[in-house]
């Protein structure tokens, strides 16, 4: 979320602002730092309810809001084809592998016990398959002889923070096309 928020207020993602950082956690660092930086806040937490009624009122918050693109980052749960019908192709996630390499949790870790030579990270749309969306951006990061799963993901989170503004001012240009299950920009960036 700081990284995002600091390429948005460098110009790095033009066209954007970010007008709401939500979390399912009330006590989440995001929360906190973005209200430092003056961002509306907001936690919606899941104790307690159903998915659907916990959906139902992120959905209500985001549009409350006038969200039109939705940045998921550390959102550890699978959104609902409910919650994904209502932002279909305006939700974005990174996740710390080159999918569709090493898909769900302990992506770190599952790279390194599979012996891999490379791994980095992938942003990419949000549909209902878990981490299979159209992606829009990938880097890469060497899998060293003597990493651990928290060095490898010291290394990505660093290309994370470049590729997710990257893929967000891609997106927020509109000017990509989605080919099969590739995002193509169409300016030949």
């Amino acid at each position: 979320m700081v990284a995002l928020a600091e390429a948005v207020e460098r110009g790095r993602v033009p066209g954007a602002s970010i007008a709401l950082v939500l979390s399912d956690h009330a006590d989440a660092q995001g929360l906190r730092r973005a209200s430092e930086r003056g961002i509306e806040t907001l936690a919606v937490e899941r104790a307690g309810r159903t998915r659907a009624e916990h959906e139902r009122e992120i959905i209500a918050a985001l549009q409350a809001c006038s969200i039109e693109l939705v940045c998921l980052a550390g959102f550890m749960r699978l959104l609902s084809p409910q919650f994904i019908e209502v932002f279909r192709g305006r939700i974005l996630n990174i996740h710390p592998s080159l999918l569709p390499a090493f898909p769900g949790l302990d992506a770190q870790r599952q790279a390194i016990e599979h012996g891999v030579k490379v791994s980095g990270c992938t942003v990419h749309f949000v549909d209902e398959t878990l981490d299979g969306g159209p992606i829009i951006t990938q880097r890469v990061v060497p899998v060293l002889d003597d990493d651990t799963p928290e060095t490898l993901a010291a290394r990505i989170l660093l290309e994370e923070h470049q590729a997710y503004a990257a893929a967000v001012a891609l997106v927020v240009s509109g000017d990509y096309e989605i080919t099969r299950r590739r995002v193509r920009p169409l300016s030949g960036r």
